[in-house]
């Protein structure tokens, strides 16, 4: 199943770090936080990313450029400056690193992608949060469900799309964007979507949470995952320096790989 990891954006409530790369590429324990979602994304077997870059996409471009080499073991002769490689990296991710657009809003992102995901199912996360969710049981849980998207709903506190359940938690039946809701569940990104939802989404204005996930609660075809374990976002220098303890404390709850 190919992966889609959203990148574009300004990340403007973490300007500290952002105003010099973003925000997928901001840090925790020395490595940038796409990285660690790649590695919970690729112990479930998902290993074909499709990153969405928009902001500083160079800054993203550059990093994966470096790691073959920056993981493998190498000779370099300094004379000639020929290099071999002794022991290739042991990642054996695929990434595309697509270019989407400055101004690309969510939707319209997933939309570019279009021509290279193709007619299979896929699975789309923000690229700010970390999780233990076990991304098998999202997946199974949605072709379960026969509708064209599942979210992984979660509990933080209610700053995000706040979804509202059914009694059976599997299914949603209303999706508000940032709104405050009784039943505490929010979007926690981590969606498997059908190739159905590119129907929904027209162009670059196009909003994930509005034009597609608001549609399909209100059709009766977003279902719903709840995990009770660990999730995170990185949307502030707080929530920055909380992950990066929970790293420096040697068992971060999202390190399951």
């Amino acid at each position: 199943m190919k992966a889609v990891i959203l990148a574009g954006g300004f990340g403007t409530r973490l300007s500290e770090e952002t105003d010099l790369r973003p925000k997928p590429m901001v840090e925790i324990g020395g490595r940038p936080i796409i990285w660690h979602i790649m590695s919970i994304m690729a112990h479930h077997g998902l290993k074909d990313f499709y990153v969405a870059l928009g902001y500083k996409g160079d800054y993203i471009k550059r990093y994966f450029l470096e790691q073959y080499n920056v993981s493998s073991d190498i000779t370099i002769d300094l004379g000639t400056g020929a290099t071999e490689v002794i022991s290739p990296s042991p990642i054996d991710w695929r990434v595309h690193l697509i270019e989407t657009g400055q101004a690309t809003l969510t939707g319209g992102r997933i939309k570019r992608l279009q021509p290279q995901i193709g007619d299979a199912t896929f699975m789309v996360t923000y690229g700010d949060g970390v999780s233990d969710v076990p991304l098998d049981r999202v997946i199974a849980h949605h072709r379960r469900s026969g509708k064209l998207a599942t979210v992984t709903a979660v509990r933080p506190p209610a700053r995000f799309g706040g979804l509202i359940l059914n009694d059976e938690e599997t299914a949603v039946d209303r999706f508000g964007e940032k709104s405050q809701v009784d039943a505490g569940w929010i979007n926690g990104g981590f969606i498997v979507l059908e190739p159905g939802i590119f129907d929904y989404l027209k162009g670059d204005s196009s909003v994930l949470e509005v034009d597609l996930l608001e549609r399909l609660a209100a059709e009766g075809q977003l279902a719903a995952y709840c995990h009770h374990g660990f999730w995170q976002c990185m949307d502030t220098l707080r929530e920055k320096r909380m992950l990066e303890q929970l790293w420096d404390s040697g068992n971060p709850p999202w390190r399951v790989w």
